[in-house]
Order: structure tokens, then C-alpha cells, then sequence
């Protein structure tokens, strides 16, 4: 209740009621004054007091209903404002104030539209930059094609050729010990399961980096359905998603979301151990909203984890196309990430 007589509207009816009481004591003076020392026949005590009473009750009701009223405009005017500073904080740069008045508040709300305007125009230009970057990736697809294959022959000899090699070295000494020794063989063989499952995580790992870092030409909305398709035979997750199909996108951008969506879910499957993935994809207006939740273990986003690494790469591709990019976790409640980009 306190915090309510100190507001906008309160600081105007305590003006008009201070001036109220200035002009009381000003008029009671001077009526006082002349009756002290004129004397006039027409001027009594008691009419001096009868409407000095009366102009106070009238003053007082007059001055609360011009205090609200006039405390009232100008705290409207200021929502106003407070409610277009905003909708800036949130990415909508479109949205203008049109103030009539010619004040002080006309031309702050002026500035706060050359600043939606520069806003707006600095978003084109990271999007400009963007396509920039994407044509500069196309042209030097081809190097990265040859660079790319020998990081695959290295990690193919030095991982998964290693792994086979040891599987082939156990499973021939299991099979020597098989009669002699058979529980010598039977740890033998444990430790080629173990390996081998090694080396399947391994494969699994190296297919999911090979994943093609561009839709090929496929619309968003398929290439992340033929994703989600893929994961949801291949794990034990519960995958929903929701996707508009016609979303009207420009290339940079579908490219930027897919690769988005791709690493957020390979972070659920590395680190959430979570049993439902809610994914929401859709575009209102002039923005794209992204949604995309797991019931898993969570982790304090203030401090670094192994995916942080992944998350602030979602971040810098968020930024890059002009958009916000918002995070909210806890220890055993989940990942919550919502995105808005402009369009």
C-alpha cells in the first residue's frame, strides 16, 4: 500500500493539495489582516472563517480530482513507454509510439522510435552478413570436403582400427583358451563385448559429426522431421515435435535453425538422460519462435558444463541471424530453450 501513495498519479494530488493549502494560509492572512486592522462592518469572524471553510472543502475535492486526472494521463503516457522498451527487449523492433502532445514525453518517445528504426536496420545487416558468410561457406565447401576426409581417416585409425584390432587380438586368444582355460576365455570374451560396444559408441559418435552441415536443398520443416525420424529409431526417447510447414524462410536462416535444432538434440543425448522431447517450431508475424524441452537431469546454467560448449554455439548462431537466444535449467528439472529471430 505504501509503494501505491508513492506512484505518478499520488505525487500529482499531493502538488495540487500543498498549493491548496499555500492558497488557505495566503487567504486567512489577508482577511485576518484587513479585519485586524480595517475593521470593516461587512467582515465578521465568522465569515471570514465560514468561507474560508468553504473554499477548503471545495479546493480539496477539486484539487484530488485534478491531481488523478492529470497524474492519471501523464501515467499512461509512461506505461506507454515502459511498454515499448519492452517489446524492444524482446526483438520487435517494428513496434512505434505516436504521441500528439508536443512535450518533453513527444520527443523521448520520437527518440525511442530512430532507436527501434536503428535496431531493425542493425538486424538486416547482421542477416546481410549472415547470407555473406553462407556464400563464403559454399565456396569453400570443397577444401573443407578434403580436409574433412582426412580428419575421418584419423579418427577412423585411431580409434575405431585400434578397437578392431584388439576385438581380433582377444577373440583369437579366447578361442586358443577356450578348451584349456575356459573361464580365462570367458573374461577374454567379456572384454571383447566391452570393446565392442565401445566401438559402436564410437561409429555412432563419428556418423552423427558426418551429418551433412546444410539441408541440401530440403525445406526446413523435412529436414528436421527426417532428424527427429531418425533419433526417435534410434533411441529410447519420446520425440513431439511441432513444426509449421510453411514458414518462408530465407536460406541463411533455415541452415542457422537447422544447425540449431541438430545441437541441441545432440546435447539431450549426451548429457540429459531424458525420456520426453518436446520440439516447437512455428512463425508468427515477422518471427520465428523455436521451443525445444527435455524432462532430464538439467544443470545450473551459471556454471560450465559439457555442453556449454554447444549451447553457446546455438547462442552465437542465434545472434548472428539478429535473434534472442534464452536458456532456463535446474538440477533434476529439465532444459528449457526458447529462440526468437526475426524474419
Amino acid at each position: 500500500m505504501n509503494r501505491r501513495f508513492v506512484s505518478l498519479r499520488y505525487s500529482y494530488i499531493r502538488s495540487h493539495l500543498y498549493g491548496m493549502f499555500i492558497t488557505f494560509i495566503l487567504l486567512l492572512s489577508i482577511t485576518l489582516s484587513i479585519y485586524v486592522l480595517l475593521k470593516p462592518t461587512w467582515l465578521t469572524v465568522e465569515s471570514i472563517f465560514l468561507s474560508i471553510a468553504l473554499y477548503f472543502g471545495i479546493a480539496f475535492i477539486v484539487s484530488v480530482y485534478a491531481g488523478f486526472k492529470a497524474g492519471g494521463n501523464l501515467k499512461y503516457r509512461f506505461d506507454y513507454l515502459s511498454t515499448q522498451i519492452t517489446q524492444f527487449a524482446n526483438g520487435n523492433y517494428q513496434s512505434r509510439l505516436f504521441f500528439n502532445e508536443g512535450d518533453e514525453m513527444t520527443r523521448v518517445a520520437g527518440e525511442l522510435n530512430e532507436l527501434g528504426e536503428n535496431l531493425q536496420n542493425q538486424v538486416k545487416s547482421l542477416q546481410r552478413m549472415a547470407d555473406e558468410k553462407a556464400d563464403m561457406a559454399k565456396a569453400s565447401y570443397k577444401t573443407a570436403v578434403i580436409e574433412e576426409r582426412q580428419r575421418i581417416a584419423r579418427d577412423l585409425h585411431d580409434a575405431v582400427s585400434q578397437q578392431l584390432f584388439a576385438l581380433s587380438m582377444l577373440s583369437e586368444a579366447a578361442v586358443k583358451q577356450f578348451d584349456h582355460s575356459p573361464e580365462l576365455a570367458k573374461s577374454q570374451i567379456l572384454d571383447v563385448s566391452k570393446i565392442a560396444l565401445q566401438s559402436q559408441a564410437e561409429m555412432r559418435a563419428l556418423l552423427l559429426h558426418l551429418r551433412p552441415v546444410h539441408l541440401s536443398g530440403e525445406p526446413l520443416a523435412e529436414g528436421i522431421k527426417k532428424l527427429v525420424n531418425e533419433l526417435q529409431q534410434k533411441c529410447r526417447i519420446d520425440f513431439q515435435l511441432s513444426i509449421s510447414e510453411n514458414l518462408d524462410l530465407t536460406e541463411t536462416i533455415e541452415e542457422h535453425v537447422f544447425r540449431i535444432v541438430q545441437e541441441a538434440m545432440s546435447n539431450i543425448l549426451r548429457h540429459s538422460n531424458a525420456t520426453k522431447v518436446i520440439t516447437h517450431i512455428l512463425r508468427k508475424s515477422n518471427e520465428l519462435f523455436i521451443h525445444i524441452s527435455d524432462n532430464g537431469s538439467g544443470f545450473d546454467v551459471h556454471q560450465e558444463r559439457k555442453a556449454s560448449y554447444g549451447l553457446k554455439t546455438m547462442k552465437e548462431r542465434t545472434e548472428e541471424l539478429g535473434g534472442t537466444f534464452a536458456i532456463r535449467s535446474n538440477d533434476a528439472a529439465g532444459t528449457y530453450i526458447d529462440i526468437r529471430i526475426p524474419c
